[in-house]
């Protein structure tokens, strides 16, 4: 389903501290969304992309996909604000991972974005939180997990408690965090070819957003947006006749 996507694909996976700082794209001003493609001849696919994530997830084709299989264990190390967004680093070698058409995508890193990037039938859930995995291809496959506001959410206190305020700062997790509880019971799905989310919005990525949303609770969302100071949702692209399928 997915291409091989180029170097500049997987450096903007890894989202260091660097990266954020050699790039002036953000959500705002002259550096927001629509002016990606101008900011750099390497942001070219932005506006010239014709698979371009996120979408509304609107009009779905039933193809029978099997559950999600998941292979997580340990959790993540480190939690870094590289102005973007709050990203866990996990560290490859623990192997947690999952299996799309029979090939084992190793989980990279996960961040969030709220509101939600992706939209269902044109509404925006409060968080979204996207999974980066990576085969021995080099080819991409994301997991989405909505939030609502509701219960407040313990996994993600784990990661709250120590987030960076600052930007380009990260922090060791402390309490051990397990990925599986950040990722709904029901493993049901919506797919996708797409892209990355963010310069230089790579095409070629396998997009797998969960039916069914978790929660998180008001204040949870509140220190998530104060600390980004600014929503840090890309909005949805054209679909340009893609196939969602479930």
């Amino acid at each position: 389903m997915s291409k091989s996507i180029g170097k500049a694909a997987l450096l903007a996976l890894s989202i260091t501290p660097f990266f954020a700082l050699a790039s002036h794209w953000t959500y705002e001003g002259e550096g927001a969304p629509e002016h990606w493609s101008q900011l750099s001849d390497e942001y070219k696919t932005c506006q010239q992309g014709m698979n371009q994530s996120p979408i509304n997830i609107d009009t779905t084709v039933n193809a029978h996909l099997q559950p999600l299989d998941i292979h997580y264990g340990k959790g993540p190390d480190f939690v870094l604000n590289n102005g973007h967004t709050i990203q866990a680093t996990v560290d490859p070698k623990a192997s947690d991972s999952i299996t799309v058409d029979g090939q084992i995508y190793v989980l990279q890193q996960f961040h969030f974005h709220a509101p939600s990037e992706n939209t269902i039938h044109g509404k925006h859930s409060a968080m979204e939180m996207h999974l980066v995995h990576k085969n021995a291809a080099g080819e991409v496959a994301v997991v989405a997990v909505m939030f609502d506001v509701g219960a407040a959410n313990p996994e993600l206190d784990k990661l709250w408690s120590v987030m960076p305020e600052k930007a380009e700062s990260d922090a060791a997790v402390k309490a051990p965090l397990d990925i599986n509880k950040l990722i709904p019971t029901d493993r049901t799905y919506w797919r996708f070819s797409g892209s990355l989310t963010t310069p230089p919005c790579s095409e070629g990525v396998a997009w797998l957003v969960m039916k069914h949303p978790l929660t998180l609770s008001e204040a949870q969302l509140e220190k998530f947006t104060h600390t980004m100071h600014h929503h840090n949702n890309r909005p949805t692209q054209p679909v340009h006749g893609r196939v969602v399928v479930e």
